[in-house]
Order: structure tokens, then sequence, then C-alpha cells
């Protein structure tokens, strides 16, 4: 059950990075609760893991799945570079991050 509450913690962290980017272009009620309501709800299922899993392998996969997940977005949505060493640093995150999980 940890592991739902891990990815759903890592699903809002990226509505709330998406919205992060959109409040930061036009500030709207619409992209403010983006923004604080998927933040607020990445932290509040971060919180509800702790109970499942230990919290440094819970926060270190959270973060992990938030950053590639951000920079992806990012990357399809918003059209940040794609080169290489910037998709090779991705491979890296989601290695280490399946690694937690696996040793977990």
């Amino acid at each position: 059950m940890g592991w739902l509450y891990i990815a759903l913690a890592a699903i809002f962290e990226m509505i709330g990075v998406l919205g992060l980017r959109l409040f930061s272009e036009h500030k709207s009620i619409r992209n403010g609760v983006l923004y604080f309501g998927g933040l607020g709800g990445s932290f509040a299922f971060l919180y509800v893991s702790f109970s499942h899993l230990l919290v440094s392998v819970a926060y270190s996969v959270f973060i992990g799945i938030g950053t590639a997940g951000a920079v992806l977005m990012n990357m399809i949505f918003f059209g940040e570079s794609k080169n290489i060493f910037r998709i090779i640093s991705l491979i890296a995150i989601i290695v280490g991050v399946t690694g937690l999980k696996a040793l977990s």
C-alpha cells in the first residue's frame, strides 16, 4: 500500500510542478489551485506512505520519481532541451529509484 501512496504523491507533485509553471506565467485561481493543491496533495500522500515504508526509501523514491517526471513533462510539453546528457541523467535517476524499490 505504501508504494501506491508514493505513486500518488509523485503524480500530485507533477501536477503541482505543472501548476507552478502555469502560475508563474499567468496568475489565475485555476493555476493556483493546480500549484498549491498538487504540492499539498503530494506531501499528504508522502506523509501517509511513511507509516508503510522506511522514511529514507519513501522520500528518496518520491524525490526521484517527481524529479524525473517534472523534467520529462517540461521536455514534452514546454519544449525544454532534450540533449543526450539530460536523457542519460534521467535514466540514472530511474535506475536508482528502481534499485531502491527493488531492495526494500
